[in-house]
C-alpha cells in the first residue's frame, strides 16, 4: 500500500513543500519515536468537494448550531489532540491505537501554519474544545492530516466546515491520504496515485486561498448548496 522512504530528522517548512508537492508525506513509527520516514502511497484517499455527502442526521446537527466552529484560532492545540494515542474497540477488548505524529512532525507543521502554510479547524461545545483537524495547504491542494473527536459527530462537524471553506477558497483537491470506513460515509474515495498525481499538478496550478473566518451569508450559502447537493445523494 506505501512505500516507505527514509526521511531528515529534521523536518523545515522548505522540504515540507517540496515532499508536498511531489506527492509524499512524512509519518512517524509512534508519538515518542523520533525517526521519520516518507509515505508515497500507491493508492490515495481524496474527498471530491463537490461530492461530500452529509446524511439527514448530520444535515440537521449543522442546522441547528449544536457546535461553534472556528479556523486557525488554536492550531497547536489542535495538532496536540490529534498526537493523543486513542483507545479503540477489538475482539479481544480495548487497545491503544498509536498515532504516527511525534514532536517533529508537531513542530513542524506548527512552523507552517506560522507561515500561513497549514490550518485548523476547531469544534466547540460550552465553549470546551470537542474536535477537530489540520492540515497543510498548497495552492488548490488541501492534504488533510488527521482529525480528532471527543463527542459524537464533532469531527463530522469539522470535516464539513472544512469543505465548506475549501469550496469558497477556490480549492481543488483534498487529500485525505488513505481511505477509511469514517470517510467513506462522507464521500471519500479511493484513486490510483497516478491519477493522484495528476489532479495534484492541476490543483498547484490553482491559487486557492483559505478563508478561515468567511462571511456568515457565505458560509451560509455554501452550506446551503452542500445541503442540496447530499441530498439528491442517497442518505
Amino acid at each position: 500500500m506505501s512505500r516507505p522512504i527514509p526521511g531528515p530528522q529534521k523536518l523545515t517548512p522548505e522540504i515540507l513543500v517540496r515532499a508536498y508537492a511531489a506527492g509524499v508525506f512524512p509519518m512517524s513509527e509512534g508519538r515518542n519515536d523520533p525517526g521519520i520516514f516518507w509515505v508515497d502511497p500507491q493508492l490515495r484517499g481524496i474527498i471530491p468537494l463537490e461530492h461530500l455527502h452529509l446524511s439527514k442526521s448530520m444535515r440537521k446537527i449543522l442546522r441547528k448550531d449544536l457546535f461553534q466552529v472556528t479556523a486557525n484560532t488554536c492550531f497547536e492545540r489542535v495538532i496536540h489532540e490529534c498526537a493523543v494515542p486513542r483507545p479503540e474497540q477489538n475482539t479481544q477488548g480495548n487497545r491503544v491505537h498509536e498515532t504516527w505524529i511525534n514532536d517533529e512532525i508537531i513542530r513542524a507543521c506548527i512552523e507552517m501554519n506560522h507561515l500561513g502554510l497549514a490550518h485548523s479547524v476547531e469544534v466547540w461545545q460550552d465553549e470546551e474544545l470537542v474536535g477537530g483537524l489540520y492540515g497543510i495547504h498548497l495552492k488548490g491542494a488541501f492534504m488533510g492530516e488527521s482529525m480528532f473527536s471527543r463527542t459524537a459527530n464533532a469531527s463530522k462537524v469539522a470535516l464539513a466546515h472544512l469543505v465548506a471553506r475549501l469550496r469558497i477558497g477556490g480549492f481543488q483537491l483534498l487529500d485525505t491520504q488513505f481511505i477509511t470506513e469514517h470517510l467513506c460515509t462522507m464521500g471519500g474515495i479511493e484513486i490510483s496515485g497516478q491519477d493522484y498525481q495528476e489532479r495534484l499538478i492541476q490543483a498547484l496550478e490553482i491559487d486557492a486561498q483559505f478563508p478561515a473566518s468567511p462571511p456568515e451569508d457565505v458560509l451560509g450559502s455554501e452550506f446551503v448548496r452542500m445541503f442540496s447537493q447530499s441530498s439528491n445523494q442517497i442518505s
